[in-house]
């Protein structure tokens, strides 16, 4: 069964990759065809292309046109963000309900998280911090359409603090109508998950309606990943380099490459330099037993596949208690993706800044913050962080068209970084248990310096 689910995942890796290459190749044989038919005289003959494959059919001018590439790219937008409310709801309720309410685990459950938010926003401010230098230096510089720059430039100014008043929902049903409101979902989602974790058995019923939605949720988000995704990758990345040509090429590979890197020099560092600050343990035996660890996250692209060996590392390699353990590891595949937050930090800046918005430091902020948020509600299933980039593009009010053109391009060639986040999070959850341990004296040293 195990070779089958893998030979499964590998298909599904190579038809994005070949979705990813084609999409390429054709997207820069119709740019080179309608440069030619443009300096040619022969602009309406590139209409006709146009209109058959590339056009928006929503937009002015475009009730009469077929738009093919461009109807299958949106349905596969649309279902990614169809899913992102019961998303959100659904997977951060059940990570607030698992938290225990007993003494021990209470106190737990407070060092678990309280490390995991610590990881969270050292990871966000080193990101911001390479991502608003690589904005600053000119990386993610995109020309866009003038008058998709002109919209974007008209997007309204707002005072970061009225984040925290939005954030409280006024009427609940209304906040779940719109994915604008996100972060209204995100508080009502830990409300609702506290709650039941203090109600106990009472709200039985209702844990195990929110798991059948969450399998429900996997598995319609599996789905469309796998099926329908290649085909989509394929048309929006022949749609984005036919329309707006090879000046996304640069900018894009400025991205994958800053955000891996990143996403690498992190994961060597941050939680090596955390575990000596707070335990004064060796990190450098902590790095190299858990290195296969990051290995299987990276080629798996899954928190939840990793659960088991890393389990294994933690008790048998690292000396971790089997109490602790089982509920650090878990509550940290819910909840812990701070690899996902660096990847957010990246995306956005370069998917706004494409689309013509000066990404301040200001901005980066509350990103970071809707990101945490979001991250925390993240599936432990590939590409789900990459759908969440449209919630954290909503919660800032960056929506427009070429943002979407932007997020389309990054949907498409995000697997390289999607797999590269999987290390952060999965190693992240060792250490933070490590950690954990070793304040409640639980940890045995003598098999983590063997």
């Amino acid at each position: 069964m195990g070779k089958t689910e893998n030979k499964k995942k590998m298909s599904v890796v190579k038809k994005m990759m070949i979705a990813l290459i084609g999409g390429l190749l054709v997207g820069l044989i119709f740019m080179f065809i309608r440069s030619s038919m443009l300096d040619s005289g022969n602009e309406g003959t590139w209409n006709i292309i146009n209109s058959l494959l590339f056009q928006d059919i929503t937009a002015e001018g475009g009730t009469n046109a077929l738009g093919l590439f461009y109807i299958i790219g949106q349905l596969f937008m649309r279902g990614l963000q169809a899913a992102i409310v019961p998303l959100v709801l659904v997977s951060l309720s059940l990570a607030m309900c698992s938290i225990s309410s007993s003494s021990k685990l209470g106190r737990i459950a407070g060092r678990t998280v309280l490390g995991f938010i610590c990881f969270y926003i050292v990871g966000a401010f080193c990101a911001g911090v390479v991502a608003f230098f690589m904005k600053s230096a000119g990386f993610f510089n995109v020309s866009l359409p003038a008058e998709e720059v002109t919209e974007a430039a008209t997007i309204e100014a707002f005072n970061p603090l009225a984040t925290i008043v939005t954030a409280v929902p006024s009427n609940i049903i209304e906040s779940m109508s719109s994915n604008n409101s996100i972060l209204a979902v995100v508080v009502v989602a830990i409300v609702i998950g506290l709650c039941m974790n203090i109600l106990g058995e009472k709200t039985d019923p209702l844990k195990r309606v929110l798991e059948a939605g969450s399998e429900i949720i996997n598995f319609y988000l599996t789905f469309l990943i796998d099926k329908v995704g290649p085909v989509a990758i394929f048309c929006l990345v022949s749609r984005t380099f036919a329309i707006y040509g090879t000046e996304y090429l640069a900018p894009a590979a400025a991205y994958i490459v800053g955000a891996m890197l990143t996403l690498f020099v992190l994961v060597a560092t941050i939680y090596p330099i955390g575990i000596w600050l707070t335990t004064r343990l060796n990190p450098m035996k902590f790095l190299r037993k858990i290195a296969k660890v990051g290995v299987f996250g990276f080629s798996t692209n899954s928190s939840a596949a990793t659960l088991p060996l890393n389990t294994r590392t933690c008790l048998d390699e690292l000396g971790c208690s089997k109490e602790i353990t089982s509920f650090v590891l878990p509550t940290g595949m819910t909840i812990n993706m701070n690899g996902t937050t660096v990847m957010h930090m990246f995306a956005v800046t370069f998917i706004a800044t494409s689309a013509g918005i000066d990404v301040t430091p200001a901005n980066l902020v509350v990103v970071a913050f809707l990101s945490i948020c979001a991250a925390m509600g993240c599936p432990a299933i590939p590409i789900a962080g990459t759908t969440l980039i449209v919630t954290i593009l909503s919660g800032m009010g960056w929506t427009t068209d070429a943002c979407m053109i932007a997020y389309a391009l990054v949907v498409a060639i995000n697997r390289p970084v999607e797999m590269a986040l999987l290390p952060l999070n999965v190693i992240g959850d060792a250490a933070t248990n490590v950690i954990v341990n070793a304040k409640e004296k639980e940890l045995n040293k003598e098999i983590y310096n063997s």
